[in-house]
């Protein structure tokens, strides 16, 4: 193919979260009588006290939405699993099937994965009779994986993009939102992790869902611009798959008939082209 990536498939994907009361009760003895409102006031009370923010502890934070863009031969997917259809479980075990086949393993892509996805994948998993052996493979049992895995660093089957931008921290780890909208993406929106909480409460998941494609897309458009500057991709490739993807989210319709992510398109056209 003229227009290849450099691996296929290719898995991009974001997580959204909210404060686990049920775990915070077990950590927090003094919240265990307490209703579930009551529960979270006193937890974020806490939480303030320890770290002078009520951002939660990553083993506090409850996945109630993942999505993801799956590519592979060209074909886009980009799909959202979500609380209000699945349990917690259900949501992790689904995502982990991209992993359960080793001769298939995609090419992983997030926006700070390493600092906060994939450890929050890993708390929440070991709650349950879950397991992603090939995700977390080192070469014990494929060899090949020693020096190419998802676990390693340094390594680039997972490509944390914000991770790899800073060097590994050697300078500033940047907000996604800064650097897609440095480069003419939408970025974010009308909606910021703030408001996933409240977004849950109000059993509004079309929002939180479409919220979190929304990262995703960014995500992948950072990603081609990545695999741009490393040689692995030529500009009449990088302008390809670009106009894929915004091929891909025009035809991409909801029940209802209507385009799902018009707004992101709609501000990405809005931008002045680079």
């Amino acid at each position: 193919m003229p227009h290849a990536l450099p691996t296929s498939p290719v898995l991009v994907f974001d997580i959204e979260t909210i404060a686990d009361i049920d775990g915070a009760r077990r950590i927090y003895p003094q919240l265990a009588k307490l209703n579930d409102a009551d529960t979270l006031s006193a937890l974020t009370a806490i939480r303030t006290q320890e770290a002078g923010h009520d951002f939660m502890r990553l083993p506090l934070q409850r996945i109630v939405c993942i999505s993801a863009l799956y590519i592979k031969d060209g074909q886009f997917s980009l799909f959202s699993l979500t609380a209000d259809k699945f349990s917690e479980k259900e949501i992790l075990a689904k995502f982990f099937r991209a992993f359960s086949d080793v001769e298939k393993l995609p090419q992983l892509v997030s926006w700070n994965g390493s600092g906060f996805d994939i450890p929050v994948l890993i708390y929440r998993a070991m709650q349950y009779d879950l397991a992603a052996p090939w995700l977390f493979e080192e070469g014990e049992r494929i060899k090949n994986m020693r020096f190419d895995n998802y676990v390693n660093r340094f390594q680039t089957r997972h490509l944390d993009l914000m991770d790899r931008f800073s060097q590994y921290g050697a300078s500033r780890r940047e907000a996604m939102d800064v650097v897609a909208s440095l480069y003419g993406l939408p970025g974010k929106t009308d909606v910021d992790g703030s408001m996933v909480g409240a977004l849950v409460a109000d059993d509004d998941w079309q929002t939180l869902s479409i919220y979190c494609e929304s990262d995703v897309m960014n995500t992948w458009l950072i990603y081609l611009r990545w695999l741009r500057l490393t040689g692995k991709l030529s500009s009449p490739s990088f302008d390809h798959w670009q106009q894929q993807s915004i091929d891909y989210l025009k035809s991409f319709t909801q029940a209802d008939g209507n385009v799902r992510h018009q707004d992101f398109l709609a501000d990405w056209s809005s931008k002045p082209a680079l």
